[in-house]
């Protein structure tokens, strides 16, 4: 069966990148190959292109200074958004006093990712993700400061802040698909699926500290929170400069159709990675909750904007809380079985806390739907990581990207338009039990995904 998948990674690569010269090829942070100049790079054997194994015990992912400062990068570049996005959303309101403008902030952020998803997995293919990244984030840092700047001399108005508001999304489109990319080069392979868990938990923290902290900032006015959220970005832009440049495993290719599309024609050949993207999609499309946390917060619970915060916050918590434990502890072995476990324990707590009157069983259920969406996360990523070549991973990852970046909002969409028809608890309910029904399709549908063992493709019997 393996010479199988060889063969059809290697006529996918010859059509899509075509035959380049020679390149290096990275086996560690130090060490570097040449590939053939006769044949376009392939996934070469393990022993000559991955990072090294241990057989000893695993070693620890903060000694791993590539990923330390990845993972410091990443924990201030979320946080400094956080903030800027909930010190925005307060200003434009106080400025326009218009819930409609309220719910423009999030839309003018997600058109981006619609629109830019695909060249964004092109510029992460086609040049040095560190730069990438590392020009996103200074561009984010250079708006802040140009929002504090305006805020303070006063100029600032509704369309400037829209317009920087697209330019911050735009930004955050390029940089958080290229970020995701880098991971696989930073760490020896073995330790890949903690480092993933490590990432997904550091990123949930910053999402539950961002928002507070620019709260409480904004006690001392938007400018404070702007100011710092503008040296919180240079900082995590140093952090990304020091991470060990990677080169390019392929010639830079021109600007295509087939070359924007490269994920998608990917995907397409890998029923395992092609189930397990689709499969998060249509069950976040389901199961999302979100939109509907202020009328179960007033009107069934019946507890305040305390409460709605509360609400807001469990979910986090509880991803945080099974992220901290992965980093610790990859969920390696008979992961097609765990993914689709925790995808029917997604649906299941959505239903739980449709159906619960008690603050506190709601509080649970949101952190077990949480919980199982982080574990859903992790085996996901794990495998699109481990699975994909380098030379289109950026774009494989953009495309996830697009996915998940349109599916939660899609999912709170569809929520309240069920809502609006036949009230808040029906609408949930029903997310939940699509949920269930879409793991059971998938099970029967994408036979491979639950016979899948480890993160690593050889045994698994997952390419027959």
């Amino acid at each position: 069966m393996r010479p199988r998948r060889d063969e059809r990674e290697r006529g996918f690569l010859r059509e899509t990148i075509g035959k380049p010269g020679p390149v290096m090829v990275q086996t560690s942070s130090r060490d570097m190959v040449y590939a053939s100049a006769a044949t376009p790079f392939v996934r070469q054997p393990k022993a000559a292109v991955t990072a090294p194994t241990h057989s000893a015990a695993a070693p620890s992912l903060l000694r791993q200074s590539a990923f330390a400062c990845f993972l410091g990068s990443r924990v201030l570049s979320v946080t400094a958004y956080q903030m800027q996005t909930v010190a925005i959303g307060w200003q434009i309101y106080e400025i326009t006093g218009s819930a409609l403008d309220l719910g423009l902030v999030g839309l003018v952020q997600f058109v981006p990712f619609v629109l830019l998803s695909l060249l964004v997995g092109h510029f992460a293919d086609g040049y040095d993700r560190r730069s990438v990244v590392r020009l996103c984030q200074a561009g984010m840092g250079i708006l802040g400061l140009a929002l504090a700047l305006g805020t303070a001399s006063g100029v600032i108005g509704r369309s400037l802040m829209f317009t920087v508001l697209l330019m911050i999304g735009t930004a955050r489109t390029f940089e958080i698909p290229t970020m995701h990319s880098l991971l696989p080069g930073l760490v020896p392979t073995d330790i890949l699926p903690r480092a993933i868990a490590a990432s997904a938990s550091a990123n949930q923290a910053a999402t539950i500290c961002g928002p507070a902290l620019g709260g409480l900032i904004y006690a001392l006015g938007p400018t404070t929170v702007y100011a710092t959220c503008a040296v919180l970005f240079a900082t995590a832009t140093t952090l990304s400069s020091l991470i060990p440049k990677a080169m390019r495993t392929t010639a830079r290719q021109k600007l295509t159709l087939d070359s924007l599309t490269a994920g998608l024609v990917y995907l397409r050949g890998q029923p395992v990675l092609l189930g397990v993207v689709t499969l998060d999609l249509f069950v976040v499309l389901f199961g999302g909750v979100t939109a509907l946390l202020p009328i179960f917060a007033r009107d069934i619970l019946e507890t305040g904007p305390w409460g709605l915060g509360l609400l807001r916050a469990a979910p986090a918590v509880g991803a945080l809380a099974v992220t901290a434990v992965l980093a610790r502890r990859a969920p390696d072995g008979r992961l097609g079985v765990k993914l689709f476990a925790a995808t029917a324990v997604f649906g299941a707590a959505t239903i739980v806390f449709a159906l619960s009157t008690s603050l506190a069983l709601s509080l649970a259920a949101l952190a077990v739907y949480g919980a199982a969406d982080a574990v859903s996360v992790v085996i996901r990523m794990g495998l699109i990581q481990t699975r994909t070549p380098n030379e289109v991973l950026g774009r494989v990852l953009a495309v996830n990207s697009m996915f998940t970046g349109t599916t939660g909002t899609l999912g709170d969409f569809r929520a309240g338009v069920v809502a609006a028809a036949t009230g808040p608890v029906a609408s949930v309910v029903i997310g939940g039990i699509g949920a269930i029904a879409v793991t059971l399709a998938w099970i029967r549908l994408v036979p491979p995904l639950a016979r899948i063992e480890r993160f690593s493709p050889d045994g698994d019997g997952s390419d027959a």
